[in-house]
């Protein structure tokens, strides 16, 4: 069962509370999504640990009941990665 964008957010958002997160449903099917999630937590995170964040507050829904994720993360100010 595709997974509702709401839910995508409101998982990151309890995992990375200060994160500003966007959501964009890609293929209008609710199973491919892109993220931009900015946040302070990840400044002197390299792009590999700022994605890794991310699919942790997923808890393993990658694969699963969301099946492809664009994700595209920063910190404030900073480069996106």
């Amino acid at each position: 069962m595709p997974m509702a964008a709401q839910e995508i957010e409101r998982l990151i958002r309890d995992a990375i509370p200060d994160a500003e997160v966007t959501i964009t449903d890609l293929a209008g099917d609710g199973d491919h999504y892109s993220a931009r999630v900015v946040s302070p937590s990840f400044a002197g995170l390299d792009r590999v640990r700022q994605h890794q964040r991310v699919y942790a507050a997923l808890g393993g829904r990658m694969g699963e009941e969301l099946h492809a994720l664009q994700l595209t993360t920063a910190a404030p100010s900073g480069e996106s990665r």
